[in-house]
């Protein structure tokens, strides 16, 4: 069982938490370091060595260093906000259910967006009304004028969501995400060249004024809340304090 420690606000953008106090001789002597500020600036690995130690506060980090590219994943599959959020709560069930055979020869990130994508796939084949939309022609977008920055941001959305899923993924990591060609095809399990060859033909399909906006300002799209992300937090910790910590294999 996970024992949740208490957190508090910390001026690190990445997790924007800092612990107060510590459950494991280990996480002391890190914490009391003066090479650590936080646990936003510890890697990857050594927050999943604490997080199989039953350090939370490792494993909230992980959490949200990652949700906002998960949340993204799951949306761009599913196009709809609260399954995409359950979509992310159910890959960290996962992940934390199997943190032990995960092997650290590729990117903690890239295993988490597989799991993320795995549950999303999931949740659209068996939630009714979540199967892919067809192809439309995506709509036109309008000239900002500071005072429709939402509208805008809104009609990228919808354009981007008229895109059949397999070149809205792509586009998402690759433009909204900004990740390398490597990091998507990791992410999604295709190869470099099938990465590519998506994000050309999905920005094909967007009109002119649409790709050139999105590359623009592609980094508030389908953006995750902060009520949001504490919500995902909050509710991953509820259940695992409820379960024993024994899963089965990723998918």
């Amino acid at each position: 069982m996970l024992e949740h420690t208490r957190l508090s606000p910390s001026a690190d953008a990445s997790t924007g938490l800092q612990a107060k106090r510590v459950v494991d001789p280990v996480a002391h002597t890190a914490a009391s370091s003066p090479a650590v500020a936080n646990f936003g600036d510890l890697p990857d690995l050594l927050l999943v060595e604490r997080t199989r130690g039953r350090d939370t506060r490792a494993f909230e980090t992980l959490m949200r260093r990652y949700n906002r590219r998960l949340y993204r994943i799951a949306r761009s599959i599913l196009s709809n906000d609260d399954l995409a959020e359950e979509a992310v709560r159910g890959a960290y069930f996962r992940a934390f259910a199997n943190l032990d055979r995960y092997e650290p020869a590729g990117k903690f990130g890239a295993w988490l967006a597989r799991l993320a994508f795995n549950e999303a796939l999931a949740l659209r084949r068996h939630s009714p009304g979540t199967s892919p939309q067809p192809a439309t022609p995506a709509p036109a977008v309008a000239a900002e004028t500071g005072s429709d920055a939402e509208f805008t941001r809104k009609q990228l959305e919808e354009a981007i969501d008229a895109l059949p899923e397999v070149f809205r993924t792509v586009l998402v990591l690759r433009v909204v995400e900004d990740l390398s060609g490597v990091e998507v095809a990791v992410c999604l399990g295709l190869n470099e060249t099938t990465v590519r060859t998506r994000l050309y033909r999905a920005q094909q399909r967007l009109k002119v004024e649409v790709a050139r906006r999105l590359r623009a300002e592609p980094f508030n799209i389908f953006e995750l809340t902060t009520e949001r992300a504490d919500r995902i937090v909050a509710q991953v910790f509820a259940k695992l304090h409820t379960l024993a910590p024994v899963g089965t294999e990723p998918r």
